[in-house]
């Protein structure tokens, strides 16, 4: 896929596109469904395209916590929407001063330098400084540059809005099962393996430490149980069922937030390789244990949970 770095007025260009613009944070059923549509408009010599923020709104203009993480951090975020076929990126540089630029200025002298035909957003899309223009306005403006708006409407499940926000809560509150719904796929983390304590080869459940992973949202600190994707087999990947525990580690003084998966029926040493965790189960919540030989106990009866969940007789 190609990446366009945009930090002020994107760069003109004759091929013509079928634009989404949007924040795809998560590539969730809502945004699949934008994505089918776009695909169904393209039409012969035409490229599928996304124009997308680097950064959150919110993070950038107001600091909040809450949107500096992701559902899908950006190499992540390109990668799948190059597997619905879009073959252009436009990244905006989100910054202070690009959230001055009006709807109308948007339109005008941003998207008139694209060869822009046809253009799909959500329900909801708003653009501008302070959001001033709606799907209403972006209509109206891009008739003027000879662009079509096609707006889809709102993608609920079970009568559940499928947002970004609420996927990102979901998943911050330990409900796993619930954004595997939303999102259509389960939840998950890539990084690279990295050195520890080593404490859990001596309490005989060897974890691997997942490093490069601060980018995502955090799932509520817990034991989950989940898949391992081993990056890099000679068939692509090796996948294991995994105990992934999330969290702060308090019976051992855990310094920060931490990622680590035991792989079930695995042995081998994966330092420095990448592999994929995925949050399929919520088991428990995190628990200050009042010494090691209890956290040993409770990691063995996690197990035999977990083989129970998944019907994985023991190795």
């Amino acid at each position: 896929m190609e990446v366009i770095d945009i930090a002020s007025q994107p760069p003109y260009d004759s091929m013509p596109i079928v634009l989404m613009i949007g924040k795809f944070d998560g590539i969730h059923k809502g945004h699949q469904a934008i994505l089918q549509t776009a695909n169904e408009l393209k039409r012969e010599g035409e490229a599928l395209a996304v124009m997308s923020f680097s950064e959150h709104p919110l993070w950038v203009l107001k600091q909040d916590e809450a949107f500096k993480r992701k559902i899908t951090p950006e190499d992540e975020k390109i990668r799948i929407l190059g597997q619905f076929g879009v073959e252009r990126y436009y990244r905006i540089r989100f910054s202070k001063e690009y959230a001055q630029i009006s709807a109308e200025e948007f339109v005008m002298e941003h998207l008139s330098r694209l060869n822009v035909k046809r253009i799909v957003v959500g329900e909801g899309f708003h653009f501008g400084h302070g959001q001033g223009g709606g799907t209403k306005e972006l209509g109206e403006l891009c008739a003027r540059i000879g662009a079509e708006v096609t707006v889809i409407p709102l993608v609920t499940d079970s009568g559940v809005k499928i947002g970004s926000s609420e996927i990102r809560t979901d998943i911050s509150e330990g409900r796993v099962e619930t954004a595997f719904s939303l999102l259509g796929r389960p939840y998950s983390v890539t990084g690279i393996v990295i050195h520890g304590q080593k404490l859990g080869r001596k309490l005989g459940f060897p974890t691997i430490n997942m490093g490069g992973v601060d980018d995502y949202v955090f799932p509520k600190p817990g034991v989950y149980v989940g898949t391992a994707d081993i990056h890099g087999e000679p068939e692509g990947k090796s996948r294991y069922h995994v105990l992934i525990s999330a969290g702060y580690r308090p019976t051992v003084d855990g310094q920060g937030y931490l990622i680590e998966g035991y792989l079930l029926d695995f042995s081998g040493d994966l330092y420095d390789r990448t592999v994929t965790l995925t949050f399929m189960h919520y088991l428990r919540g995190e628990i200050k244990f009042t010494g090691l030989d209890a956290l040993i106990e409770q990691m063995k009866q996690d197990e035999v949970n977990a083989r129970r969940l998944l019907s994985v007789a023991p190795a």
